[in-house]
């Protein structure tokens, strides 16, 4: 939000002074960005304001009719234009492209394995422990799954498959076992250990 309206801000000062506070936007543009490009942006907008200055300076009538006067408020007015369009360009440009890039190189495969290990991003913060290799049966060679040494991930639980409903004979079945063995339990089954199965 913040961005925005400082994006706002930025393009309609030079619109709105008519061209006097251009050189803001062209500056604040090349503050943020830090690059050499945007100051020497900012270098021909004074340049342009001074340009156009001079050429005001040099009209002594009130309207800036005379063609010195014309030409100063078409180089302040263009002045103006380009610096809001430049500073949208410069701001938007700077904010698409990531800050830190980081260069993603793949670990070199561990000796003794026929697969190759999958790439990893590095661990930008201290160097990364050694990883203990997981011991494989000899029968049946199987893929090494990579081990991370940051904690694992919680598992959610997975669903149980959704239970359909069970034809009527196996509920009769069922409820003749949960008879029998409610029955056993009454009349001395297997001495009592007091915990119901109840066929589930």
């Amino acid at each position: 939000m913040v961005l925005v309206v400082l994006r706002v801000v930025f393009v309609a000062l030079p619109l709105l002074s008519i061209g006097f506070l251009a050189w803001v936007s062209t500056l604040w543009a090349a503050i943020v960005t830090r690059r050499a490009r945007e100051w020497w942006v900012f270098a021909a907008t004074v340049a342009a304001l001074v340009t156009s200055f001079s050429f005001l300076a040099q009209d002594d009538t009130d309207d800036f009719s005379t063609p010195a006067g014309t030409t100063g408020m078409i180089i302040l007015l263009l002045n103006a234009c380009v610096c809001a369009g430049w500073f949208l360009y410069a701001d938007v440009r700077h904010y698409q492209r990531p800050y830190y890039p980081i260069p993603v190189a793949p670990y070199p495969p561990a000796a003794g394995y026929a697969y190759a290990q999958p790439a990893q991003p590095p661990r930008p913060y201290g160097p990364v422990p050694p990883q203990a290799p997981v011991p494989q049966p000899q029968s049946a060679p199987m893929p090494q799954i990579p081990q991370s040494p940051q904690a694992p991930l919680p598992q959610t639980p997975v669903p149980p498959p959704p239970q359909h409903p069970a034809p009527a004979r196996i509920d009769q079945v069922r409820a003749e076992l949960d008879e029998l063995s409610d029955y056993l339990r009454r009349h001395g089954g297997s001495g009592g250990s007091g915990t119901p199965e109840g066929g589930r």
